[in-house]
């Protein structure tokens, strides 16, 4: 079949080509797919870039190779399932837009188009540096998080693409994809028990981010190489010999421990290469029926133990209870010859098909549920949903979740929970519901009382205690050790701190409209800053809690309005126009009565800073300073139910003035860049100046006010128009 995508290929890659598609082909045999199906998936990665489309993606990798690299390594490492294969090899006519869901659907089912449309929608945040931003990595996570097979697919990709870039000239790009690597897919790699490809993905992470310390780690391993296997082969023949006689059937092998894990042991215990003695592992796999697995295991470590001295310490019994990912194995470290520490490890063939390629990508696939893994994807949305933190908390909390050490304990029904290392009687009723966790007073733990801040131990026995009144308490943040606990903590604190902010602004206005006083936003914000406080949620709820008095407040906001005359300077973040004296009376733009107020001294109002256009009246204060009011100005009625006598009336001559003050509130989404898209449109806008710009935001909700300095009312309406097409603006209003 002749292809013009190879023709585009460079004669290395058209080998490649030919070599890859004759590898996948052998996957694809009768009992997966039909020969109509093989064929349609064999043109489809012919035509994985179409004549249209480039051969290379914008960092110059080949397109259909790569998809090929893809497939292969999935139905090797993983599983050559049909609709799986099927998605990657449709992908890339997909993303180019040569087909589209509908006719996926139609022709090859609702499962592959799902696959292809969980892809498409991880496609949006990974693989473009985007990864180390809050938003696009919670949004990449939950995205996986919907199939756990997408999961698996985007980490054999990310494999694939991170054998390919070694030594690309985009070293940047390669660092971005290299943390997006260690800190997500080696991570989910591990918690799907896929060890193989976390070992690699987090070898590879190392040496394109520090390929000094790989390098010189890899050259010290193969100098001595073979000092090592014959250590391991003077440790393997005398234990082989003894489990033979044993009658077990076994596999024993040796391996070196991968370069990540040996740096990351260097650091952690602070030594050289030399220093680290568990450089390797001895790997015993024994074939036996599932119902002699545990005796047997038990058997050939009992005949190693005999044979070289234990250590306790370092006993893991991964059988009797197995990881939480389904790993199941027996390690033993024991002293062997030349008194040299040796990890020995103890799984049947059954356990090591599962350490080899995951738990999940083998239950899933036949259709049988795997409950340990989707309680953890349901934890790993519960944190992402209601994380507060930065990206690299995040990754942090997921690291623990996923590495960490685990004890178990069970509920007087006999369910077991497992937890992490140090987890405490109140983690323990969060695990088992958010509600139980809220309203937690304490546990019967093994027949006795105990605190919410009992740590749990292995095998113990809990009931948990609840009681109406309870809530979660701010101090609770240090007991619980789990990252769901924590969150789930924060979110109830900050809906009661919502609770109460709301029932302090009730307070506040409520009390305001008695007085007759018209409260501004801005104002009222700025008086929020001055008292100390950061959030405006934080001021209500004190107010609610009656630590604000609210009426000694409005008698300070009072103050800090139009009917003040002798107030502080105003500063820069405070600007106001003031006319100049000096100036001829023929530029005057505002008349008091019937002539013009030339020969006095006016400042606008900064409460409603009025522009040229608006309707407006003056306000003599004590000084014999006109204030120019709009009509509409918050504080208008109040200044004429108690100061009608120093009312006079004010227009505009019907010349445009100087640029004037005019604040606006802005609200919207807390989107990323909304602030420089505002603050662009101004700068564009010819003749307005951007004066001061006050920003907050809190749960996800952007909040700001803006002084801006134009000549008149229509030129602030036509930028409010504008200011309302920004992307994530939701309310714009002049204040």
């Amino acid at each position: 079949m002749e292809n013009k995508t190879t023709d585009r290929l460079s004669t290395a890659e058209k080998r490649e080509f030919v070599t890859l598609l004759r590898d996948v082909s052998a996957y694809i045999n009768p009992t997966r797919f039909t020969a109509d199906e093989k064929d349609a998936f064999l043109k489809m990665v012919y035509h994985s870039m179409h004549e249209d489309s480039p051969a290379h993606d914008p960092k110059g990798l080949p397109i259909a190779i790569m998809t090929l690299r893809w497939a292969l390594l999935f139905a090797e490492a993983i599983e050559p399932d049909h609709n799986i294969l099927l998605a990657i090899g449709l992908y890339p006519l997909l993303t180019y837009g040569h087909t589209d869901i509908m006719q996926i659907r139609k022709r090859w089912g609702e499962d592959v188009a799902g696959l292809l449309t969980g892809l498409s929608s991880v496609e949006k945040f990974s693989s473009k540096n985007n990864a180390v931003h809050q938003d696009n990595f919670r949004g990449l996570m939950l995205s996986l998080a919907d199939d756990i097979r997408v999961i698996i697919i985007m980490i054999v990709r990310n494999l694939v693409l991170m054998r390919a870039i070694n030594h690309h000239p985009d070293d940047e790009w390669v660092r971005n994809v290299a943390f997006e690597a260690n800190c997500l897919y080696a991570q989910l790699a591990h918690r799907l028990g896929l060890y193989k490809i976390k070992g690699e993905l987090e070898d590879l992470s190392l040496k394109y981010t520090n390929r000094e310390i790989f390098t010189q780690i890899a050259h010290k391993l193969n100098e001595t190489k073979r000092s090592r296997d014959a250590y391991i082969k003077s440790f393997i023949d005398p234990v082989k010999a003894r489990l033979e006689a044993a009658g077990l059937k076994f596999e024993i092998k040796g391996r070196t421990k991968s370069i990540s894990s040996i740096w990351n042991k260097m650091k952690k215990q602070k030594v050289d290469l030399q220093g680290i003695y568990d450089l390797f592992a001895i790997r015993v796999i024994i074939d036996t029926p599932k119902e002699r697995e545990k005796s047997d295991c038990w058997l050939a470590y009992s005949i190693v133990a005999d044979m070289y001295t234990a250590n306790p310490a370092r006993m893991k019994d991964w059988i009797s209870i197995p990881k939480s990912n389904g790993y199941e194995s027996l390690h033993a470290t024991v002293m062997g010859p030349g008194s040299k520490w040796v990890e020995v490890q103890f799984r049947t063939r059954r356990m090591d098909l599962v350490a080899e390629k995951g738990l999940a990508a083998h239950w899933r696939y036949k259709g049988v549920k795997s409950d340990n893994t989707d309680q953890w994807m349901t934890n790993i949305r519960d944190i992402l949903e209601t994380a507060e933190s930065g990206p690299m908390q995040l990754m942090k909390d997921m690291k623990m979740d996923i590495y960490g050490k685990e004890v178990f304990a069970f509920t007087p029904k006999g369910d077991l929970f497992r937890l992490a290392s140090g987890a405490t009687v109140l983690d323990f009723a969060f695990q088992i519901h958010t509600n139980v966790g809220a309203h937690c007073t304490g546990a019967v733990v093994n027949g006795q009382h105990r605190k919410i801040t009992y740590r749990i131990n292995n095998g113990d026995t809990i009931e948990i205690l609840t009681s109406s009144n309870q809530a979660p308490k701010s101090d609770w943040l240090n007991i619980v050790v789990s990252t769901k606990a924590r969150n789930k903590i924060k979110q109830s604190l900050n809906e009661e701190l919502q609770r109460r902010a709301e029932l302090g602004k009730e307070i506040l206005e409520r009390r305001a409209k008695n007085r007759k006083v018209e409260i501004e936003e801005s104002v009222l914000m700025k008086l929020i800053g001055k008292n100390g406080y950061k959030y405006a949620n934080e001021f209500f709820a004190d107010m609610a809690d009656e630590k604000i008095d609210p009426g000694k407040f409005l008698n300070t906001y009072v103050e800090e309005t139009s009917v003040k005359t002798d107030g502080p300077k105003i500063s820069a973040g405070e600007y106001q126009l003031q006319r100049n004296e000096e100036s001829d009376s023929k530029n005057d733009v505002l008349r008091i009565g019937e002539k013009t107020i030339n020969g006095l001294s006016y400042k606008f109002a900064k409460c409603c800073s009025p522009i040229y256009g608006d309707d407006v009246f003056g306000f003599i204060s004590a000084d014999g300073t006109v204030k120019i009011h709009r009509c509409d100005c918050p504080n208008a009625s109040n200044i004429r139910e108690r100061y009608p006598y120093r009312i006079i009336k004010a227009d505009w001559s019907g010349k445009e003035g100087d640029l004037l003050p005019a604040s606006l509130r802005i609200i919207g989404n807390d989107d990323i860049g909304i602030v420089a898209n505002i603050t662009s449109i101004i700068s564009k806008e010819s003749g307005v100046m951007l004066r001061n710009i006050s920003v907050d935001s809190h749960d996800g909700i952007f909040q700001g006010v803006l002084v801006v300095a134009v000549s008149d009312q229509r030129q602030l309406s036509s930028l409010l128009k504008k200011l309302k097409t920004v992307k994530g603006v939701k309310e714009i209003q002049r204040l």
